[in-house]
């Protein structure tokens, strides 16, 4: 009894104190780092730590692609809803009439006018030629690397990779800055839209047309009677509102007759393989194509504006004059 109660009285307050002391700090410490462990590998799991896997980011914009109408069919595609179509139509069309010199504006406009029965038109005339076959089998993608910039610029001066390498350095612009389709939903006709903008720019090329407005008009106008592109229909309707009576009358009386008819008459631009052309003779397309290109805008620009300066040096040296 007293060897038992000596031991019973070993078990002071302060020596349970200690022990749950010692419990709850290894509980802590065991927490911390087994916790810790937990948590990492949770993210890890959910994809948040160092990107180690998509499904993180999938579940991060998983509310904003279930809000869609539908899944989005290919990369970069954002689904829209018809009243939101219609907003996009308004918006970019209003602020493409008072901002036409910001490229967003005119690129949300022409996919928002890029209607179904255009682009079925449109993929139709691809499918009834044998090189738009190709184009639309084997999709091609117009980019720097693709098109080899550094050979275009060896290229013999009379052949089209040439003038359209040298028309991009005039210019400063590149095939990449072409921006993605993002608006079209079904995946075929987004690729045909894609290839009409990724074109856009040889168009230019062929017909040594700057990019000003003058010459944004034109090619659109040309565009227009060619393909039946709606947005490019509009432009060269109601860009030239904007402009200087000057620029109406060149317009008028010489590129947009020039476009019209040159893109009634011409072969169907759609169904040209650019990439395949690099090393021909330019004259040789034009004509294989039925096109001329217009009288040269910048050189006629330039003539008019040496006119402007000489009548002002003689309207101010005849007020000198006046004075003396």
């Amino acid at each position: 009894m007293l060897r038992r109660a000596s031991f019973q009285g070993l078990k002071s307050p302060g020596s349970t104190q200690a022990r749950q002391f010692f419990l709850a700090s290894a509980l802590t410490f065991g927490n911390l780092i087994f916790g810790r462990d937990a948590r990492l590998a949770n993210a890890m799991d959910r994809g948040e730590l160092h990107n180690k896997n998509n499904t993180g980011e999938q579940l991060k914009y998983k509310p904003i692609a279930d809000s869609r109408p539908m899944k989005p069919k290919y990369k970069g595609h954002i689904p829209l809803y018809p009243h939101e179509r219609v907003l996009l139509f308004v918006i970019s069309g209003l602020k493409s009439y008072f901002h036409p010199e910001d490229g967003d504006n005119i690129v949300q406009l022409g996919e928002a006018s890029a209607f179904t029965f255009f682009l079925e038109n449109l993929q139709q005339t691809m499918l009834s030629d044998k090189t738009g076959r190709r184009i639309l089998r084997e999709q091609p993608d117009i980019t720097s690397e693709s098109l080899d910039m550094k050979r275009l610029s060896k290229m013999p001066s009379n052949t089209l990779g040439y003038s359209y390498y040298k028309w991009l350095i005039k210019e400063g612009v590149s095939p990449d800055t072409r921006a993605p389709v993002k608006y079209i939903d079904d995946p075929l006709h987004a690729y045909v839209f894609k290839r009409y903008r990724q074109c856009h720019d040889f168009y230019h090329a062929i017909n040594d047309l700057p990019i000003i407005i003058e010459g944004e008009i034109a090619v659109k106008a040309l565009e227009a009677a060619n393909m039946g592109v709606p947005m490019a229909a509009l432009g060269a309707v109601l860009a030239p509102l904007r402009l200087k009576p000057v620029q109406k009358d060149r317009l008028y009386n010489v590129y947009l007759p020039w476009a019209i008819k040159s893109g009634l008459n011409a072969k169907p631009l759609i169904n040209v393989y650019w990439e395949e052309l690099l090393d021909h003779d330019l004259e040789d397309i034009r004509k294989s194509l039925n096109l001329s290109p217009p009288p040269d805008l910048r050189q006629i620009r330039k003539e008019r504006a040496q006119q402007r300066k000489q009548f002002k040096l003689k309207y101010e040296k005849h007020e000198a004059q006046q004075f003396e």
